[in-house]
């Protein structure tokens, strides 16, 4: 693989109307703005939509970072695209990105330069669009990444505390790509390019879009939620909208969604009144080819050369890994993976796996160790339904939650497959797996004695031959009921796997440690399970590190229970900690070794009516 001083400045899309000239190019097809420092990487979501386009003959340029302030010189630099802007707000939702779950200021911001945080604004989705629209009133928007992909329909902003609209709304963007969007984009860019307007382009999957409710017609087998109106003045009623959405999102066959708001703002396309938010049912998951060929693109797998000098903090972190699959199963309520991108897994092909490891040994600066050769869940490759008729008719977002599906096929074969065929490569000293390991499909024992088998190598190669030391695994808490709403399985599995990890690597003679996550404050969760939480954790000899306290995200089954205070599939109330002091009493628990946080903990077990449970967390040891 080419070094960085090797690849010319036009190895990477334009961002500059110089630039663009290098090419031979005085018009652009197509202009997107990115939230995040523009790597050349597919880990990297503008890159992605950049290539596949350009991939597709269209002239497209990428403005990494513009400036909103000012005079907008950023937005206006490259000019009038001929079909539209794309607005990519970041690979992270730029207000997790940018505060904590307390909504403080985060020290760095991991996608942009030497990590500085003023690099863009809140709602860069919103900020962006409203800037265009003022300079190019006539020239379409198309939003995607996981910002206005989490915000298509009305959803609780927890750093406002307040219901928001569909993001079109408040931004007056024309069309949203929802999840993983090789598959609309290429469709809007086809149809534009045909000459036919936005706002004819109403049957693309997975794209979202706003109407006047005049003009539009439901179908019988429509799917009409709530009206935002109705969800501000009934919290219940959100929480019945959030079950219909999670079901659609992560069905093979799923139903188009109408929700009907109120629009008063002069944003919004010019709609006012009654409108119509429309979601259209989402692409089948990509093929192995599809995604092959996304991942054949030719990029150059480098931050653009404009940050010579500076690092960009999460380029560091996947340099040397390699993303073999899409999708997650596990439906874990906190997380917005299968919201974004579906519980359908998509792998790539072993071949094409195998040539990216190929140009990472390459590149000059790799010393022989892959830092993670895994996805969204680190051992979910290759596995899916073995009836795929019973996947079509499944309505579950889970598939291994509250029991692993009997349909689901979890041969680990496949992946041990790739596993040794990147061990086997000359250049390869070592593959670490960096994403999370689902321990439940490793502890289940299947009807099929080869996935069983297949199973047991797996756990034993993975903590044999690709830990670093550190395993890091997440039970997320120890309470079954609080782990029950989290969609992860009984705490007494991580126990097991525990032991097996324990008794692994005692049989192996090597000084290895699992670094497990928690969260307080989740929906659900009490003082006294973090209590609990602590005097477990102690028991098996752990200082917890790797803790959090629960953030609402948009989109997310947990949020919509956080929020609303039901669960949306039961309707049952749910309790919150949502008060500073009540989250701080139960974060807490977390850090019973530490000295300064001795005499609180007391107080709340005292408190609390556990006084029973000081003497197991200070007892002299």
């Amino acid at each position: 693989m080419k070094s960085e001083a090797n690849f010319r400045l036009s190895d990477f899309l334009p961002t500059t109307k110089k630039e663009c000239e290098l090419r031979g190019w005085d018009e652009l097809d197509i202009i997107l703005f990115s939230g995040d420092a523009y790597v050349d990487h597919p880990s990297f979501g503008a890159a992605v939509i950049g290539r596949t386009l350009e991939s597709a003959g269209y002239r497209v340029a990428i403005v990494p970072q513009p400036d909103w302030h000012g005079d907008f010189r950023d937005f206006k630099k490259l000019g009038r695209p001929r079909l539209f802007f794309g607005i990519s707000p970041g690979a992270m939702d730029s207000m997790v990105n940018k505060y904590t779950a307390a909504r403080r200021l985060r020290s760095e911001d991991a996608y942009s330069p030497d990590g500085r945080h003023d690099c863009r604004p809140e709602y860069p989705t919103i900020v962006y669009t409203k800037i265009l629209k003022q300079l190019f009133p006539d020239v379409p928007v198309v939003l995607g990444g996981i910002e206005a992909s989490m915000r298509r329909l009305t959803h609780y902003d927890y750093w406002q505390d307040r219901l928001r609209p569909s993001i079109l709304c408040d931004s007056g963007a024309d069309m949203i790509i929802y999840g993983m969007g090789e598959k609309p984009i290429l469709e809007i860019a086809k149809n534009l390019d045909k000459g036919l307007s936005i706002k004819d382009l109403r049957d693309i999957p997975q794209t979202v879009y706003l109407t006047s409710k005049n003009d539009f017609q439901p179908q019988p087998d429509d799917i009409i939620l709530h009206s935002h109106e109705d969800c501000l003045r009934d919290k219940r009623k959100q929480a019945e909208n959030y079950r219909h959405i999670e079901e659609q999102s992560n069905m093979m066959h799923a139903r188009r969604i109408l929700q009907s708001v109120m629009i008063s703002s002069p944003q919004s396309g010019g709609l006012r009144g009654a409108s119509i938010v429309v979601v259209n049912p989402p692409y089948p998951p990509m093929t192995t080819a599809e995604l092959d060929a996304s991942f054949d693109l030719p990029y150059t797998r480098l931050p653009h050369p404009k940050y010579k000098g500076k690092t960009v903090p999460a380029y560091e972190m996947i340099k040397f890994s390699v993303n073999i699959h899409r999708g997650c199963f596990g439906g874990c309520a906190f997380c917005t993976i299968s919201a974004h991108q579906g519980k359908f897994i998509a792998c790539r092909s072993k071949e094409n796996i195998l040539k990216e490891v190929k140009k990472i040994i390459q590149m000059p600066d790799f010393k022989g160790y892959l830092s993670d050769l895994g996805g969204p869940s680190a051992n979910m490759y290759g596995m899916g339904g073995r009836n795929r008729k019973v996947c079509e008719k499944c309505r579950r977002p889970s598939c291994i939650h509250p029991k692993i599906c009997p349909n689901l096929n979890t041969d680990h074969s496949a992946l041990l497959d790739i596993y040794r065929a990147v061990d086997a490569l000359p250049g390869i000293k070592k593959s670490f797996i960096g994403s999370g390991v689902r321990y439940d499909l490793l502890l289940h024992h299947s009807d099929d004695e080869k996935c069983n088998q297949a199973a047991r190598q797996y756990t034993r190669e993975l903590i044999a031959r690709h830990v670093s030391g550190r395993l890091k695994v997440a039970p997320e808490h120890t309470s079954d009921r609080v782990l029950y709403l989290m969609r992860k399985p009984p705490f007494i599995q991580f126990q097991q796997f525990k032991r097996l990890f324990d008794r692994i690597c005692r049989e192996e003679n090597l000084r290895q440690q699992i670094i497990p996550y928690f969260i307080s404050s989740h929906p659900g969760c009490h003082a006294e399970d973090m209590a609990e939480l602590a005097v477990l954790t102690k028991q098996m000899d752990f200082h917890l590190e790797q803790v959090q306290d629960f953030t609402p995200t948009p989109m997310t089954i947990a949020t919509e229970m956080w929020y609303t205070g039901y669960d949306p599939y039961t309707l049952e109330p749910v309790f919150s900690a949502k008060s500073p002091k009540e989250k701080l009493a139960q974060r807490q628990f977390f850090f019973w070794y530490k000295g300064s946080e001795r005499q609180n903990i007391i107080r709340e077990l005292r408190r609390i009516g556990r006084p029973d449970l000081i003497a197991k967390l200070f007892n002299h040891r």
